[in-house]
């Protein structure tokens, strides 16, 4: 047989066979939005077998977030104009919630009348379950961070929640600690009750005693009537007691007490009345040390310190400014009904050089204080406060973008291997890079190798 005649006798693949091998599935309808066509993706994906889905209307088939109002494939049959990559899901014949991405088109015959629409639809579980795990990393209820320092603390804090123990957090000023404890209470068993917050160093002691247990009327002069206190007001929930170093011996005995025997009594009161709370403390002073020097009773400071988080500053966790960024901006284009789409790379460089002694408090003021100053588009140099400004000059320019990402490298590999026990494998994995690449980019910051690197706490050939 010549050559002509083997080309002549290839005949192509019909329709129906490049249809039947693609994995996205693919389905026809008609003009009464009848199925008229369904091929083997799409029974693998919606569970629904092709003789049960021809001839039903394809809203009952997919069940789709799309069907209604916003369908793509009616939206392409009235206006001719193909959809492409549309998200939204389907709920297939278990029950179960797919993602998928859709793409539509308007399906003609021979002589080019409208007969129907024709609509290809991908699967994105795969890639929506990636996404979500890439967020779980980053997120534990209201707390964001990328700092691999904050990573060891998500790691602990559900355990943490389902605990009934007291829990003291140290960090400094701003730090975030009362997020912290907002996110113990919404993941423990107590998230249904109240949550109560008392600055302990911003009231008075006379006055801090009374909001913490409450009075009874006559207690003394101007007392007309019984006023519950925090620990009446949190019954059942959490008792969050923030600067907790503040407090007087003298009150300092009584929360001892209440700590001990989860009882407390009303200034005025004969009586004891329960203490169902979980009790959470916070300090930005060193107890150990105010201890030492008999400003914090002993016993009260082993009581509150059971379980004991440590939030590092904002300067020692700088990876977490571009996130945080992110945040504030959105929180206050919420509420100020702007625009404001990010920062300018040059901005971004300063951020990341400030030192915050003020923490996130300080980050998220400088960013309100942004926002007063402009409407919509970038933050820049010109919207950020002399403070963070008078760390550039005109020759820094051309070296911001590559400075702040520089910092951020430094910071994410020293912590990583930090982590990881200097082991150089498995911080490269943490990572997501290879080891040669960590090597040479560790080269490039001017990072010098650690003497120790992790082999003899690991398996032999993970170094």
């Amino acid at each position: 047989m010549t050559k002509r005649k083997k080309q002549a006798t290839m005949m192509p693949a019909s329709t129906d066979t490049i249809l039947e091998s693609i994995s996205d599935g693919v389905f026809t309808v008609d003009m009464d939005w009848r199925v008229t066509s369904f091929n083997r993706a799409a029974e693998e994906i919606t569970g629904v077998p092709r003789e049960e889905a021809i001839g039903r209307l394809c809203s009952e088939v997919f069940r789709s977030s799309m069907c209604g109002a916003d369908c793509a494939l009616e939206k392409t049959l009235k206006t001719g104009k193909p959809v492409i990559g549309k998200s939204g899901y389907i709920i297939d014949a278990e029950g179960n919630r797919i993602s998928i991405s859709v793409s539509t088109a308007v399906l003609r015959d021979s002589r080019g009348a409208v007969v129907g629409g024709a609509e290809t639809f991908r699967d994105l579980s795969e890639i929506e379950a990636l996404r979500q795990e890439l967020e779980g990393k980053y997120h534990v209820a209201d707390l964001s961070s990328r700092s691999p320092l904050m990573q060891k603390m998500f790691d602990v804090l559900p355990a943490i929640a389902a605990s009934p123990s007291t829990v003291l957090i140290l960090g400094d000023t701003g730090t975030g600690k009362e997020l912290v404890a907002r996110t113990i209470h919404s993941l423990s068993p107590r998230n249904k009750a109240p949550f109560v917050a008392v600055n302990c160093g911003a009231l008075p002691e006379t006055l801090l005693e009374s909001e913490l247990f409450g009075y009874k009327a006559g207690a003394f002069t101007g007392a007309t009537r019984d006023k519950p206190g925090r620990f009446a007001l949190a019954g059942g929930g959490t008792l969050f007691l923030d600067e907790i170093g503040e407090i007087s011996p003298a009150l300092q005995v009584r929360l001892l007490r209440v700590l001990q025997e989860r009882t407390f009594e009303p200034l005025g009161s004969t009586r004891s009345e329960k203490a169902d709370v979980r009790v959470i403390v916070a300090t930005n002073r060193d107890l150990a040390e105010r201890m030492r020097q008999g400003l914090f009773r002993e016993d009260l400071y082993y009581r509150v310190n059971v379980v004991r988080l440590e939030l590092p500053p904002l300067r020692r966790r700088k990876e977490d400014i571009p996130l945080l960024l992110d945040q504030f901006i959105a929180r206050f284009n919420r509420l100020q009904g702007k625009f404001v789409t990010g920062v300018t790379p040059e901005a971004l460089s300063l951020f990341m050089a400030h030192d915050w002694p003020g923490n996130i408090r300080e980050l998220e003021n400088v960013v309100e204080r942004a926002f007063i100053l402009i409407d919509d588009g970038l933050i820049g140099i010109e919207q950020l406060p002399g403070e963070l400004t008078k760390l550039s000059s005109p020759a820094d320019a051309d070296r911001t973008v590559r400075s702040a990402r520089d910092i951020l490298d430094v910071r994410m590999i020293r912590a990583a291997l930090e982590k990881n026990d200097y082991n150089r494998l498995a911080t490269a994995r943490e990572l997501g890079i290879h080891k040669t690449t960590l090597f040479r980019r560790m080269k490039r910051l001017g990072m010098e190798l650690p003497e120790r690197n992790g082999r003899s706490s690991k398996k032999k050939g993970t170094e």
